[in-house]
């Protein structure tokens, strides 16, 4: 693939985000060690698997698919009501380190992905700790 071409176009268009974002929703689901961000979640995650998709999609450089639907996504905002400190924010990495490793993207791919990400995950946190 074209190194140039947007992160959504090298993670495969929206078949590659949906199953980069199902991945995460299973893991976070099955996965013990995700329990703090899963009970963040409601007990049905399909509404989540949907937003994340939504989102990502025009966060990636794909269609704003999330903002045809809910307008600018004010990620923070819609945060606030839940906890997230440090511990939310590395096991949200965790997860979506090891959906993108099992999904095994291009290793400069999820390099980059991985700093974005961090940026976001850190800039959600709302507590301390």
């Amino acid at each position: 693939m074209n190194p140039e071409s947007s992160p959504f176009d090298r993670l495969g268009g929206e078949p590659g985000v949906r199953t980069l974002v199902d991945r995460f929703y299973d893991l976070m689901d099955l996965e013990p060690v995700y329990a703090g961000i899963r009970a963040l979640h409601p007990t049905d995650l399909q509404g989540s698997r949907d937003k994340l998709f939504w989102f990502l999609c025009g966060w990636l450089g794909g269609p704003d698919l999330y903002i045809q639907r809910f307008g600018h996504p004010r990620l923070r905002a819609r945060h606030l009501p839940y906890a997230i400190g440090l511990s939310e924010r590395d096991q949200w990495m965790a997860c979506m380190m090891q959906a993108m490793q099992e999904q095994q993207l291009d290793e400069a791919l999820a390099q980059r992905l991985a700093e974005a990400f961090f940026g976001t995950a850190d800039w959600m946190r709302n507590k301390g700790g």
